[in-house]
C-alpha cells in the first residue's frame, strides 16, 4: 500500500458526500481532500497538490467515521456466547462468577479484536467501557491493545469487582488518568455506576473525576440495577456535568430526564441491548421530547454485532415501532415518521463527537480531523441505486460494504481489506483466551453458561373448533 504512505495527500473523488454539517445535506459527485491528519477541502472537482493519492469514490457514499460511545471491548473474545442471555444472566456470569477469571492477557485479546473489528466496520472512534480492569496490569493490557490498532479510542476505566471509591483512589489509577486524559488518539473517562445506596458511596469517585478533570460515564436507568435515585444523588451533589455520559437511560422518570437535560449531559443509546437484554425500552422517543443529545453504541459482542449499521437500523425500528403501537392503542394511525434516517446517521457520527466533546470529529469540513469512511461495494447488488443516501446508510449498508477507512489521515482499510493489521495474531490471542476460560470453567459450566434454561410455555386454551369444507363435502356424499 505504498501509494498511501504517511504524509502523502489523499483525495476521495466523485462520491456522494454526507458532510454531516447541517440537516440532510448531500453533495453529489464531490471530493474530499486530506492533507496530514486534517480534511483540507470538500467539494466538486477539487484541485489537489502534485503527488496526491486518489481513491475513486464514484458510486459510493463518503461520510465521517462513526463513533461508538459505549462498548465493553474486553468481552469481545466471548463473541456471541451470551446470545440467549437476559441482563440477569449477564450480571451473574460477568459480575459474580466468571468475569473474575479474566487475566490481563484476556483483556488484551478482547480489546485487540474489538479494536480491529471497529475499524473494519468504519467505526473510527470507540469508547472502551472497560469495567474488567481488576488490577493495574489489566489496565496496562487494555491500553497496550488499543495503542496497537490504528483507530481512535477512549479508555473508560472501570472495575466491577471493587467499589469505585477504592480503585479510583490508587496512585496507579491517577497516574494512568494523568497520562491519557485529553489525549487525541487515546483519551480517558471513568466508568462506574451509581446504585442508589443512601450513603452515596460513589461520591469519592466523582470527587476524583472532578479533581482530575475527566468525564464520568455511567449506566443509568437500567431496570432493576440503576434508578432515579442515583440520578438524584448525582444532581444534588453537583456531579452532573455537560461531559457526563448516561448509558441506556431506558427506565428513568421524567424528573431524571429533566435533570439530565438541565445539566447538559448526553445519553448513549444501545438499542439492540436495551430491547434484548431488558434495561428498558430504547428511550430515543423520550430523549427527543426532552431535547437531550443522543449518541449510539453497541454495548458488547458477547451478544450483538460490533458495527453501528445495525445500531442505526435497530434504533429506527424500535422508535417507529413504539410510535405505531401507541397510536394503534388509541385507535389511531401514524402517517408520518418522527425519527428520520438522517437523524440516526447524525447520532452515529456527529452525535458521538458531541458526546466526547470533540468538535474536531463527526463531520467532513475543512480543518476537521480526517476520520473518513467510504461505503462502496461494486460486487454487491445492494450498492445501487443510491437514491436516498441517508436511508441507504441506515437501512441498506453493512460492514462488508465499507470500502475504505481513514483515521487521522491514515488509510487503515482499502478495497475492503485492512491495512497494517495482523489479524492472525489477534486470532491466536483470542483462541488462547477461549481455551483458557473453557478449561478453567469446565465443560459443564461452559455449556450451561451459553445455554440458559428455557422458561416453560403454556399453550392458551383455544375456544374454537373448525371443520374443513372438504370434510363437509365428504360427508355430503
Amino acid at each position: 500500500m505504498s501509494e498511501f504512505e504517511p504524509g502523502r495527500p489523499l483525495v476521495l473523488r466523485g462520491g456522494t458526500v454526507l458532510p454531516m454539517t447541517a440537516g440532510r445535506e448531500v453533495l453529489d459527485g464531490a471530493d474530499v481532500l486530506i492533507e496530514g491528519d486534517r480534511i483540507a477541502a470538500v467539494g466538486p472537482g477539487l484541485p489537489v497538490p502534485d503527488g496526491t493519492a486518489e481513491i475513486d469514490a464514484s458510486g459510493g457514499i463518503v461520510m465521517p467515521g462513526m463513533i461508538d460511545t459505549h462498548r465493553h471491548m474486553w468481552q469481545t473474545a466471548m463473541r456471541g456466547y451470551g446470545a440467549d442471555w437476559t441482563l440477569t444472566q449477564y450480571f451473574v456470569w460477568y459480575y459474580l462468577e466468571h468475569g473474575k477469571r479474566f487475566r490481563p492477557e484476556d483483556v488484551h485479546a478482547g480489546n485487540l479484536l474489538a479494536a480491529i473489528e471497529a475499524v473494519d466496520a468504519g467505526v473510527t472512534t470507540v469508547v472502551d467501557w472497560s469495567h474488567g480492569l481488576q488490577t493495574p496490569a489489566h489496565a496496562d493490557a487494555a491500553v497496550d491493545a488499543l495503542r496497537s490498532v490504528p483507530g481512535r479510542f477512549v479508555l473508560a476505566y472501570g472495575n466491577i469487582q471493587a467499589p469505585p471509591a477504592e480503585w479510583t483512589g490508587t496512585p496507579e489509577f491517577r497516574d494512568l488518568a494523568g497520562r491519557l486524559a485529553g489525549g487525541d488518539m487515546l483519551g480517558f473517562q471513568i466508568a462506574f455506576d451509581v446504585l442508589g445506596d443512601p450513603s452515596f458511596p460513589e461520591k469519592a469517585a466523582f470527587e476524583t473525576a472532578r479533581d482530575l478533570g475527566v468525564p464520568v460515564t455511567t449506566h443509568a436507568g437500567v431496570w432493576g440495577a440503576t434508578s432515579d435515585e442515583g440520578i438524584k444523588q448525582m444532581h444534588d451533589n453537583g456531579f452532573m456535568t455537560p461531559e457526563t455520559v448516561y448509558v441506556h437511560a431506558a427506565s428513568l422518570s421524567a424528573d431524571s430526564y429533566h435533570r439530565i437535560a438541565a445539566t447538559g449531559g448526553s445519553i448513549s443509546v444501545s438499542t439492540e441491548s436495551e430491547q434484548s437484554a431488558g434495561q428498558g425500552y430504547p428511550p430515543t422517543w423520550v430523549l427527543r421530547d426532552h431535547g437531550i443529545p443522543v449518541s449510539l453504541s453497541m454495548d458488547t459482542s458477547v451478544w450483538w454485532s460490533g458495527d453501528l449499521f445495525s445500531a442505526m437500523r435497530t434504533t429506527l425500528g424500535a422508535d417507529r415501532c413504539r410510535m405505531h403501537l401507541e397510536a394503534h392503542g388509541r385507535g389511531d394511525t401514524v402517517t408520518h415518521c418522527s425519527l428520520r434516517a438522517d437523524q440516526v446517521v447524525d447520532w452515529a457520527t456527529r452525535g458521538g463527537a458531541r458526546t466526547l466533546g470533540r468538535d474536531d470529529l463527526g463531520s467532513l469540513e475543512a480543518g476537521k480531523k480526517a476520520d473518513v469512511v467510504l461505503i462502496k461495494n461494486d460486487h454487491s447488488p445492494v450498492s445501487f441505486p443510491v437514491l436516498n443516501p441517508y436511508g441507504h446508510v441506515a437501512f441498506q449498508a453493512q460492514r462488508g460494504d465499507v470500502h475504505t477507512v481513514v483515521v487521522n489521515g491514515r488509510v487503515v482499510k482499502h478495497d475492503h481489506r485492512l491495512v497494517g493489521v495482523d489479524l492472525s495474531a489477534a486470532r491466536r490471542e483470542v483462541e488462547a483466551t477461549v481455551e483458557y476460560l473453557r478449561s478453567s470453567m469446565g465443560e459443564e459450566a461452559w455449556a450451561a453458561g451459553m445455554n440458559p434454561d428455557i422458561p416453560g410455555t403454556k399453550i392458551l386454551d383455544n375456544p374454537y373448533t373448525y371443520t374443513d369444507y372438504r370434510s363437509d363435502a365428504t360427508r355430503a356424499r
